[in-house]
């Protein structure tokens, strides 16, 4: 398949308050719109951008307008490199062509020759999307499964009944709402820890915090469970130095009865942190320092026993490499959300109902926020031509999933009226 034609734009959608994660604050999400054309067919690739996932760093440096112009600047330069390429291998050429590429943009426009490898990921997003959505368009076939290469088939083979999705916690919900989503039927809550400060207010903060949540969710019961008990996971993005403060919260969350509750901790220590944590009494999960799949695999040996898959903030093509090598050592794999638009969540849901179901829960695990935090929600799920079947909406803390989810994905090769005239 060659890439004859290519265009690119963005809508940016307001959030309905300061998200905080990562020692930030995001007001805003910019909606990156990607279109590839081949032959007789064309195929339109979303991306929500999220400097502040993809590099801290340079998310400090500029206006948070100034950050997003720069990854959508990345996004549009790589389509111009890109533009008349013969694609035979999907995931060949998102590997040797793509990622090396775009490092090479990324460094001259940013002019950092350390730009984070989340921030280039993030912005091929929706050309891996699109090209996804061009090999359904050449093939045929909506089907996932069909269009995922044979070697890489096996780890995303389960058709999952339920998807669990997590609820996410910022730093600044109220406890009221917290209550108010176990009270819904959510039962695997989220919760955003490394706050803002030095290690040490830090660590005081998220103290204060789980104690706070634990209070008033110890009690709640849900079917959805073995023992009936809410399941916590913590998510700290890197912000934990040393293993030894991570120690310190897990001994607190021992003392106050909450360690029972959580499934796993998720990126605790920063990216260049290298000390063993198979030894805690808790599953520590990879995330943000996983950018490649011998990254997974650096990440297994010290320990970590749960891979966090990131299909929509760091592409399927490597979302799928990776489930792949954590399949093969019997690892579970969850999805974590980046605050995506509803288009990208069915992408995302595709990735996680394939999964193993997790362990001792016999279903996928999902995050998915957007609901509680695009200001015009409502109106983008109207984007989304699958947006009214029964998958799209939660109930009782699941996605509930049928055969025709999975003989259309979920809608997500199905042309979107809005975007497509936004390109």
């Amino acid at each position: 398949m060659k890439i004859d034609g290519v265009n690119s734009n963005f809508e940016r959608e307001k959030l309905r308050f300061p998200f905080g994660f990562k020692g930030g604050y995001l007001t805003e999400l910019w909606q990156t719109v990607v279109r590839l054309r081949s032959g007789n067919h064309s195929s339109v690739g979303l991306a929500t951008q999220s400097v502040l996932y993809g590099d801290p760093v340079l998310f400090s440096k500029y206006s948070e307008a100034g950050g997003n112009a720069l990854m959508y600047s990345l996004t549009e330069q790589v389509l111009s490199e890109i533009k008349g390429s013969e694609i035979d291998d999907h995931i060949s050429f998102f590997n040797n062509e793509l990622i090396p590429v775009s490092r090479k943009i990324a460094e001259r426009i940013t002019g950092l020759n350390n730009v984070n490898p989340n921030f280039v990921l993030n912005a091929l997003v929706s050309i891996d999307n699109a090209l996804w959505g061009l090999r359904s368009g050449v093939t045929g076939s909506t089907v996932l499964e069909d269009l995922i290469p044979e070697p890489f088939r096996e780890s995303l083979s389960h058709r999952n009944e339920k998807v669990g999705i997590m609820f996410q916690v910022s730093y600044n919900m109220d406890i009221s709402d917290i209550q108010k989503a176990a009270y819904q039927g959510y039962f695997i809550i989220k919760i955003k820890t490394g706050q803002p400060g030095t290690q040490e207010e830090m660590l005081q903060k998220d103290k204060d915090r789980l104690s706070e949540i634990h209070r008033v969710l110890k009690n709640y019961r849900t079917p959805q469970t073995k023992d009936g008990r809410l399941i916590y996971t913590i998510d700290a993005n890197g912000r934990y130095y040393k293993k030894e403060t991570l120690e310190r919260f897990i001994d607190f969350a021992s003392e106050i009865g909450a360690l029972d509750h959580i499934l796993f901790i998720e990126e605790p220590l920063s990216e260049e942190n290298d000390e063993y944590v198979g030894d805690l009494p808790v599953p520590i999960a990879a995330d943000d320092s996983v950018h490649t799949v011998d990254d997974v695999k650096v990440r297994l040996e010290k320990g970590y026993g749960v891979i966090v898959l990131k299909g929509i903030a760091k592409s399927l093509s490597l979302s799928i490499q990776m489930a792949t090598v954590a399949h093969k050592q019997k690892i579970p794999c969850v999805c974590s959300d980046l605050t995506v638009n509803p288009i990208l969540v069915d992408w995302h849901k595709n990735l996680a109902s394939r999964l193993a179901p997790f362990p001792g829960l016999e279903m996928g695990i999902m995050e998915t926020n957007g609901d509680m935090n695009y200001v015009t929600w409502n109106e983008m799920k109207k984007y989304h031509n699958g947006g009214k079947d029964a998958w799209t909406d939660a109930q009782d803390g699941v996605f509930s999933l049928n055969g025709e989810f999975y003989q259309t994905s979920g809608g997500i090769f199905t042309s979107s009226s809005h975007y497509e005239s936004v390109v």
